[in-house]
């Protein structure tokens, strides 16, 4: 089986010769260290995992910043020697091109097909382009000047220096070079503009995923909370009150002989009355904190938080007031000549997670006390022992 190789093993892309030497100690010193760190940083891509991610962001981010140090050093040279501004500007923007584009680079590496050889050959290829084209020009601009020529002057000696060819070629390689940037411009922007789209995207998913999550709690005839979601909010409003020791209240409600409503006026109408009496409903359960839902049929439910017996029976009575008072015919109702509900509450402080189901029954008993008292009434449960074991019993 084969293994990643040893630093050892690895040679290096950037062998440095004399004739890449401008003349300018401090400049060749620091083209020289920067060699280095080129082979260092290819060392370290060549390892692999067997190199940690962080150092070799680390070789890279100390690569980047002693360039940047060497860009600041040429710049301040010729600077102070007064170079002409054709020669200067035009060094300064290739400066600021390399830090931008081995950045691009190093930030997409893991796009490209061989990271490793890629950025390593733009490196040293920039680094050969760099020295032996405009850093000689500007090695020997700053001879003629220190000779006493001027600025003007020594920049236009270049045109007559007597290496043309070497020149022309420089120039070439460097359009070359310039071409490869925009390119690298081109496909970042395609980079970038893919992430947007894919950030985009995704978060159309995640609000549909969403949408989608409320559309499965959701009732679809009445808009409110169907009874699936209704069961998780209990157990969930269980468990949080019996940490706080805090009353939990449940109101059940029943629209009064519905099927006798459906047979005399349609179904259709019987749909109308539902979602009518939910609106009522709703008018009158409006804390955030509570939930009404659907709990089958035309039976209705509301989990009412930090709510006592009293205040329950106040809620499950307003609610009856509340559907009685939109006057909607019922001509077959024994009851009453419009729609009515029948309501039944309860409440009690958890302690077990078996109290959720033992609250509904206790509203599920006080709502079929209320309908045999004669229906369109909220009786609220008991707080005695004896109507708990009975609705506790089989």
């Amino acid at each position: 089986m084969s293994s990643s190789p040893s630093l050892a093993d690895t040679r290096d892309v950037f062998v440095w010769d004399t004739t890449l030497d401008t003349g300018l100690d401090e400049v060749d010193t620091q083209h020289r260290h920067l060699a280095d760190l080129f082979n260092a940083l290819n060392r370290a891509l060549l390892q692999g995992s067997a190199i940690p991610a962080e150092a070799q962001q680390a070789v890279f981010n100390e690569l980047l910043a002693y360039a940047h140090q060497h860009f600041e050093d040429e710049e301040q040279l010729m600077r102070d020697a007064g170079l002409d501004e054709r020669h200067r500007i035009p060094h300064e923007r290739m400066h600021r091109e390399f830090v931008e584009q081995v950045r691009a680079m190093w930030d997409t590496r893991n796009q490209l097909r061989d990271p490793t050889e890629t950025l390593l050959g733009f490196l040293t290829a920039w680094l050969g382009l760099h020295i032996l084209g405009i850093d000689m020009s500007m090695a020997r601009q700053l001879a003629r000047v220190r000779a006493g020529a001027s600025a003007a002057e020594a920049y236009a000696a270049e045109e007559q220096h007597p290496d043309r060819g070497m020149a022309k070629l420089l120039h070439m390689v460097g359009q070359l070079y310039h071409a490869l940037i925009e390119r690298n411009r081109d496909l970042q922007h395609v980079n970038e503009t893919l992430e947007q789209r894919v950030r985009e995207r995704t978060a159309e998913l995640e609000a549909a995923n969403r949408q989608l999550e409320a559309y499965s709690r959701i009732d679809g005839l009445l808009g409110i909370a169907n009874r699936g979601y209704f069961n998780k909010r209990l157990r969930e409003e269980i468990a949080r009150h019996a940490r706080q020791a805090r009353p939990l209240a449940v109101v059940m409600f029943d629209v009064d002989h519905f099927k006798r409503y459906n047979d005399h006026y349609g179904h259709q109408a019987g749909d109308a009355c539902l979602q009518a009496v939910a609106r009522a409903l709703k008018r009158e359960i409006y804390r955030e904190s509570d939930l009404l839902a659907r709990y089958g049929g035309e039976e209705l439910v509301a989990l009412l938080a930090d709510t006592d017996g009293d205040g329950a029976r106040v809620v499950a009575e307003r609610a009856v007031a509340a559907v009685r008072a939109l006057a909607l015919p019922h001509a077959a109702s024994p009851t009453a000549p419009v729609v009515t509900i029948s309501a039944g509450s309860a409440s009690l402080v958890p302690t077990v997670p078996e109290d959720g189901p033992r609250l509904l029954r206790l509203a599920d008993a006080a709502l079929y006390a209320a309908k045999q008292a004669g229906r369109d009434r909220a009786v609220a449960s008991p707080r005695d022992a004896r109507l708990d074991a009975a609705v506790d019993s089989p």
